[in-house]
């Protein structure tokens, strides 16, 4: 089975067990006439791309702006400098201040960080239960089965970003709560992906010889099938961080995500939308950020996306295909 893009646009990829034999060796050969493991083979592929490389690289420069921008300045993003209100950028204000006299840059740094925090947590919350949802229900079969698809299919229906809107509002903009709701409604499509492709895997014959061995069901999910749903798993992880950001950055933006006192990208978005004209930087500064993460992840994850697609010869004696 390639690997391909679902109607949902959700990545389904071949299990990891084709891997192996997708260049007609057990494992592939190198320019130099030597076999590659998988992992070098990996890594071959993605520097290769050298969009993905890119996105690694700016990135890594973004997480060390959200992790450490904070200290290069003076100014707390809560800090209000009462006498430089709607300040333009300059020297003692590298990126200006907004209408309370908040430092914009420090509010950045600390939005970026919000806003990371909320997209990681969320798309690894939201994988993991895709795995295990559509890997259980594709080895259990039977009524077990259909009831799990009957609920991935209710859910994928209901109109979640205004359940999203109602009880992140309800519950003060908490980002705990909105990266709990968000995983609640974020990973039924990668679990119907999860199950289509699990269905195949059950019926291999490490799975059955486990089977005849007394395991577990829930061992056999965990450690036979999850484990062969790597490369999928991984893809829409990656993949997964540029939807939630997309969706806390649209919520934040409509007052329903993270509130002050708290900041993040999609709250200066909204502070600075009014006032695009008059004092830009308020806008730019945030926008910009946000099209630089969302950029970047994406081009990781079409590197890793091509990097572990079993019928690529990036890496191998072929070159590109």
């Amino acid at each position: 089975m390639s690997a391909g893009t679902t109607p949902d646009g959700v990545l389904a990829a071949a299990p990891d067990s084709a891997l192996a034999t997708a260049t007609g060796h057990d494992t592939p050969i190198g320019h130099d006439g030597r076999y590659l493991g998988r992992r070098r083979l990996y890594l071959r592929r993605f520097r290769r791309n050298r969009t993905a490389v890119a996105g690694v690289v700016i990135l890594l420069l973004l997480v060390l702006f959200s992790a450490f921008g904070e200290l290069l300045t003076p100014y707390h993003f809560s800090d209000a400098d009462f006498s430089a209100l709607t300040q333009a950028p300059g020297s003692e204000h590298w990126f200006g201040t907004n209408q309370g006299g908040n430092d914009v840059y420090a509010s950045a740094a600390h939005g970026l960080q919000r806003s990371l925090v909320i997209a990681v947590t969320v798309s690894v919350l939201t994988v993991a239960v895709s795995a295990v949802v559509g890997a259980g229900a594709a080895y259990l079969g039977g009524r077990t089965e259909k009831a799990t698809l009957a609920l991935i299919h209710f859910l994928l229906i209901v109109p979640s970003f205004l359940v999203l809107a109602l009880v992140s509002h309800k519950l003060a903009g908490d980002w705990r709560v909105l990266a709990l709701v968000l995983t609640v409604f974020g990973w039924m499509s990668t679990a119907r992906v999860v199950w289509s492709v699990s269905t195949s895997l059950r019926e291999r014959d490490y799975v059955l010889a486990a089977e005849f061995m007394g395991v577990r069901p829930l061992r056999i999910v965990l450690r036979h099938i999850v484990p062969n749903l790597g490369s999928l798993l991984i893809v829409n992880l990656t993949l997964g961080v540029v939807s939630t950001v997309l969706s806390e950055t649209a919520l934040s933006f409509l007052g329903f995500g993270v509130q002050t006192p708290d900041v993040s990208l999609g709250t200066m978005l909204a502070d600075g939308a009014g006032t695009i004209t008059s004092a830009p930087w308020l806008f730019a500064f945030p926008a910009g950020l946000t099209v630089l993460l969302t950029v970047s992840m994406t081009f990781v994850g079409d590197g890793l996306r091509d990097a572990l697609d079993p019928t690529s010869t990036t890496g191998a004696a072929g070159g590109r295909r």
